[in-house]
């Protein structure tokens, strides 16, 4: 076995891997109890995917796959941000506490000292 083919295997053996762990991470996905478990499957998903399109990088000798892969890592950081913005604007002030004018939650710590 030459080192060109010891490469081929374990890059073969890496994109195995990884494909296994997006499908654990598809499932999380669809089946987890919380948005945040969700969202943070997505993200692991397209890191994933990232690492995959690198490794094609380095296997196929094309470079513009790296292009791809950095823009593709951008697309999933604005996402990744607007999911979360969307979470955090559905969610809400914390029960029971109550919200200031712009809508955000009070802090109850900043409370006890205004009250002293």
């Amino acid at each position: 076995m030459t080192i060109d083919q010891a490469y081929t295997l374990m890059y073969s053996a890496a994109l195995t891997a990884l494909a296994v762990l997006i499908g654990i991470m598809l499932i999380r996905s669809i089946r987890g109890p919380q948005l945040t478990d969700r969202l943070l499957a997505v993200n692991m998903i397209c890191t994933m995917v990232i690492a995959a399109i690198l490794i094609l990088c380095v296997l196929l000798e094309e470079q513009y796959l790296a292009d791809v892969a950095l823009i593709y890592a951008l697309i999933s950081f604005v996402s990744v941000i607007l999911f979360a913005s969307v979470y955090i604007r559905r969610k809400g002030p914390a029960a029971g506490q109550p919200a200031d004018k712009a809508g955000h939650a009070a802090d109850p710590a900043a409370e006890k000292k205004e009250d002293r």
